[in-house]
């Protein structure tokens, strides 16, 4: 098992108090191994077996417990009376109501749960309702660099090459990474994202009426596929649906968005809002789409070419989520930051690119820092090492160094 060290201390810091932690992310980056990591510590740290209950809806043996109220009833019956009793409900999603169960839990004396879920969908709706105030979401993502560094124990250079083309799903990691095997291990994940987090989806809507199915897996697939190709760039729904009409696809802007939410309630796509500095506030138009894991955009998409910046900026943008950042895309006039990251109040920008040796690259990535007049850090992250310093005020940092957390 990839022991997930900052998840787990996240786990045990709110072990015991009295919130539902409600663990999210694209499936297999290592949500069922953290609680079961996290069991082992309970158990390491006191806590007997029969003060652990743990249930894997994905296991055939609980497909009884599929229904809200066996599930209920069975939880209940096999409570500690009168000491902690401490309940993992894995992908708790596949359970209609769950809500209702986790809620009534919730009350007891003496109950700590921990649910996981692969679909975003999972805190909409009922479960936000009933449990406002009530659950902590602690959000996981796959492998950081540094993570895939010191699983794979190969040298930062060979390690920035693999972690680009082969992604961060953990066992990518500990696998014998030959292309055919990776290939085909993305393709497994991606088809069971696809096919079996949407129909999880789809259970939890058939309660709501005004929510659209998702029935046409091949559209799913063009749209995801288009998104990869533009992922980084300004994207509408209006923009997806003119690119599937010239395609000769007929389809409505509101079918279109059912779409893309999927997408991003599976986890495959995270968003990035425009976010205009000078009035510190968020713009409607044009947001841009991040993919979860560069492995998958390789296997999404055939390779004609490889956008080595492109592969950068998402990398980037997801180390600053792991680092609790709220990220958007920055608005300086005409130009553009690719990330205003804000963290308890304080922004920092950045701008990211392979290469800024070439002069008018330098003055290019520069240009939008300049423009910023406030006084918030302004950092260049790069690839090579020639250009680093300290330029007015504007530090460039090298890119691997800063996602070591060696740069300070």
């Amino acid at each position: 098992m990839v022991e997930r060290k900052e998840y787990l201390e996240r786990l045990i810091q709110w072990k015991d108090e009295q919130v539902i932690k409600v663990v999210t992310g694209i499936r297999r980056c290592g949500k069922s191994t953290l609680l079961l990591q996290y069991q082992t510590w309970l158990k390491a740290n006191g806590i007997p077996n029969e003060q652990i209950i743990s249930i894997n809806f994905e296991e055939l043996e609980y497909e009884e417990l599929l229904d809200y109220q066996k599930l209920y009833a069975y939880l209940k019956d096999h409570l500690t009376v009168g000491k902690k009793t401490y309940i993992f409900l894995d992908e708790i999603q596949k359970v209609p109501s769950f809500e209702k169960v986790v809620d009534s839990l919730y009350v007891k004396p003496d109950v700590d749960i921990y649910i996981t879920g692969s679909n975003a969908y999972m805190l909409s709706g009922d479960l936000a309702t009933l449990l406002t105030g009530r659950y902590v979401e602690i959000k996981m993502l796959p492998l950081s660099f540094k993570e895939f560094l010191e699983i794979t124990g190969i040298d930062e250079e060979r390690g920035l090459a693999e972690y680009l083309r082969d992604g961060g799903l953990p066992y990518i990691a500990v696998m014998d990474r030959t292309s055919e095997k990776v290939e085909t291990y993305l393709e497994g994940i991606y088809n069971t994202v696809i096919v079996k987090d949407i129909e999880d989806r789809q259970s939890r809507k058939e309660t709501d009426p005004s929510k659209r199915k998702i029935t046409d897996i091949t559209l799913l697939k063009t749209i995801a596929k288009y998104l990869s190709n533009v992922a980084g760039n300004p994207v509408s729904i209006r923009s997806i649906t003119n690119y599937l009409t010239s395609n000769g696809r007929k389809i409505s802007p509101n079918t279109v968005g059912d779409y893309v939410e999927a997408l991003t309630e599976s986890f495959i796509f995270y968003p990035a809002e425009r976010f205009d500095v000078v009035g510190k506030q968020l713009l409607k138009a044009n947001r841009k789409l991040y993919i979860v894991d560069l492995g998958l955009r390789n296997h999404i998409l055939p390779r004609r070419q490889y956008d080595l910046g492109f592969s950068l900026e998402n990398l980037v943008y997801f180390e600053l989520l792991r680092r609790g950042c709220r990220v958007m895309i920055g608005k300086v006039g005409n130009t553009e930051v690719d990330f205003v990251a804000e963290k308890k109040g304080a922004y920092t920008y950045f701008q990211v690119t392979a290469d800024m040796t070439a002069k008018e690259t330098f003055h290019r990535e520069m240009a939008p820092l300049i423009n910023i007049r406030d006084n918030y850090e302004k950092i260049v992250l790069t690839k090579e090492r020639f250009t680093i310093g300290n330029y007015n005020g504007i530090q460039v940092k090298y890119l691997p160094d800063w996602l070591l957390g060696k740069d300070d």
